[in-house]
């Protein structure tokens, strides 16, 4: 027995717009903050310290966004991290000048306490300056990180969507592969029953027409109606059943208005998901001459739905052989696409009989076909 199952890397993504809002709600909380926020004792921020406290933010914003639109797309991400480092250490010294010559011509002079006048030394100065290369350091610091992680979720959004775009190049390549593969193989059966009985043989073609409706037009949609899918099931064995040999036993159990719940038959599935094992069946479980079988059961179990074929092991020889050999590979590429790690594939024989068994979780489905 083998079991075919698949893993899939879950999507995520960040929105530009939602990231620009985080950035002035961020911006507009420190600003605000002296206006809320004062030490025990002392009174708000006068107004010449919260104008020297705006120069300093703005300050920030200046290397902030210097970097994140400027210097990091254009060293950064092409790997010239000297150059971004130096081109960061001339930006912070312009910067602090600009803050300096700015607050000494345009600003009021900070309020100071006859009791603690501010020095004025030079140790002071080197250290005033030292300390704010540091939170411009930071501000750096801060710019890389959130340009960073925000590039890295873009890559991550670009390469979910060409993922998106492969799987769903390859679910329609797989679909026209199995479209006209059907129909070789219907085509074939008819052929073979006009030399049999060709009034039953019109009634064949009259009945594909019906099927071939269906493949050609409801199974180009994502998802199907479990009942279009089932009657479509029903169709095919029985125009599979009218060239079969006496000698051939079939008994099938399919849900349909008869037995299944209107809830039942109303749940969406993926199209054309049985009709591979069910024409394997055929293929390979009947002889012209033995003894042969088939069982076809189909039914709901858990939440599940389950497709279990048992068939007589006559496999055919190449020279015997109908149809193009395609239909198990794209079944199989196609639970991997559609229902990851939501379906179990086995087959293979036992005690000489072939089984072929397929459980689909039709709940809390992760992907859909072309999504």
């Amino acid at each position: 027995m083998q079991t075919s199952t698949s893993n899939q890397i879950p999507d995520s993504g960040v929105k530009a717009g939602t990231g620009w809002l985080i950035h002035l709600l961020a911006w507009a909380v420190i600003i605000g903050m002296p206006l809320f926020v004062t030490r025990p004792g002392h009174q708000m921020v006068s107004v010449a310290e919260y104008l020297h406290f705006l120069l300093i933010a703005a300050s920030f914003m200046a290397i902030f966004y210097i970097d994140y639109l400027v210097l990091i797309p254009k060293y950064l991400f092409n790997k010239k991290v000297g150059s971004f480092l130096v081109a960061n250490i001339i930006l912070i010294v312009a910067v602090f000048l600009a803050v300096f010559y700015m607050s000494k011509a345009f600003l009021p002079p900070p309020e100071n306490t006859p009791e603690h006048p501010k020095p004025h030394t030079f140790w002071h100065t080197l250290r005033f300056f030292l300390g704010n290369a540091c939170l411009y350091l930071l501000v750096v610091g801060a710019s890389v990180a959130i340009k960073m992680t925000r590039e890295w979720f873009r890559t991550e959004a670009l390469r979910r969507e060409a993922e998106k775009t492969k799987t769903e190049i390859e679910l329609e390549n797989l679909k026209s592969q199995l479209n006209p593969h059907f129909l070789f193989n219907t085509l074939n059966n008819i052929y073979s029953l006009i030399q049999i009985d060709q009034d039953k043989a019109q009634e064949a073609v009259h009945d594909l027409s019906g099927m071939l409706r269906y493949v050609l037009y409801e199974s180009s949609n994502e998802k199907v109606p479990l009942r279009s899918d089932m009657k479509f099931m029903e169709d095919y064995i029985s125009l599979m059943e009218l060239r079969m040999p006496s000698n051939v036993t079939l008994t099938t159990s399919i849900p349909n208005e008869k037995n299944s719940s209107d809830r039942f038959l109303s749940q969406q599935i993926a199209p054309l998901l049985f009709i591979s094992l069910v024409e394997n069946a055929f293929k390979h479980g009947v002889s012209n001459g033995d003894p042969s079988f088939i069982n076809v059961d189909i039914h709901e179990k858990g939440g599940h739905l389950v497709c279990d074929i048992k068939n007589s092991n006559f496999p055919k020889t190449d020279s015997d052989r109908s149809g193009s050999g395609i239909g198990i590979g794209n079944l199989k590429k196609r639970l991997d696409m559609i229902y990851p790690d939501k379906y179990n594939y086995t087959y293979g024989l036992e005690d000489g009989v072939y089984h072929a068994s397929l459980d689909i979780n039709l709940h809390e489905t992760k992907n859909e076909e072309g999504k």
